[in-house]
């Protein structure tokens, strides 16, 4: 090689490479954030308040469903404190027991699908035998 920088540099690249190389595959931890108290306390409150409101929304929910009336053990007189069934809608869901679940009132033509809709949070199809989770 007729040019002495262009070796020198070759030779530079070719020393320096490996230890490049190996600085390369260094895993570095990311700088940790330093959280002051005000934030610290904050999260805190945040996650207690979420806590609380997915405790209520459980409790809520098993309220009515106590609250709810069962399709397939209801008498007639309770099916019609419900509101839009006359006596022939409780004759009818009476005479089409049991009910695997409270949607097979439409899919079985029992109740029209915009009753339904409005009975839906109201009613449940419990199974006999079966009895409920307590959490």
């Amino acid at each position: 090689m007729k040019h002495p920088l262009l070796k020198l540099t070759l030779a530079a690249m070719a020393l320096l490479s490996p230890a490049l190389q190996a600085r390369a595959q260094e895993e570095t931890d990311p700088p940790r954030k330093v959280e002051s108290k005000s934030a610290k306390a904050a999260r805190e409150a945040k996650t207690k308040t979420n806590a609380a409101k997915v405790k209520a929304r459980a409790k809520a929910k098993a309220e009515a469903e106590a609250k709810a009336i069962d399709i397939n053990s209801a008498t007639k007189d309770q099916l019609k404190t419900l509101p839009g069934i006359t006596d022939a809608y409780a004759d009818k869901i009476i005479a089409g027991r049991p009910y695997l679940s409270k949607a097979f009132l439409v899919t079985k033509n029992v109740l029209p699908n915009d009753l339904f809709q409005t009975l839906r949070k109201r009613i449940v199809a419990r199974q006999p035998g079966v009895k409920p989770q307590a959490r």
